[in-house]
């Protein structure tokens, strides 16, 4: 017990302590940094495409946001989507999968087919 207390009286102070963390990194946030990050892009589509904005949403102004605003509630948007659309593919392989495409006591929504694969019930 005394070898413990000697030798947490005896280590650095900054063992006790938290690390920093690192500051976060800023978002490109206007159309000149957007154009800057395409450009640099060193893939063979990149190369060949550049800044592509079809619908010229960067220049954009959604609700009085401003320009910056507007691209990152842009980007926002684009990973809730992202994400929502990675949860309903799970959705539909786990409808594909015994477990679920069986009969049940309770059906699980109205038109439900026993049997079926998710392609079929669709068509």
């Amino acid at each position: 017990m005394q070898k413990i207390i000697a030798a947490l009286a005896l280590s650095g102070a900054a063992a006790y302590v938290a690390p920093v963390a690192p500051k976060a990194t800023t978002a490109l946030n206007s159309k000149a940094e957007l154009e800057a990050l395409a450009m640099s892009n060193t893939d063979a589509l990149g190369q060949s495409m550049g800044f592509w904005d079809p619908l010229g949403l960067a220049d954009g102004d959604f609700w009085g946001l401003g320009n910056e605003g507007t691209i990152g509630y842009l980007r926002h948007a684009e990973i809730k989507h992202g994400r929502v659309a990675m949860a309903a593919f799970l959705g539909f392989i786990a409808g594909c999968t015994p477990l679920v495409s069986g009969e049940h006591k309770f059906l699980p929504y109205r038109g439900y087919v026993a049997g079926c694969t998710p392609q079929e019930q669709w068509d």
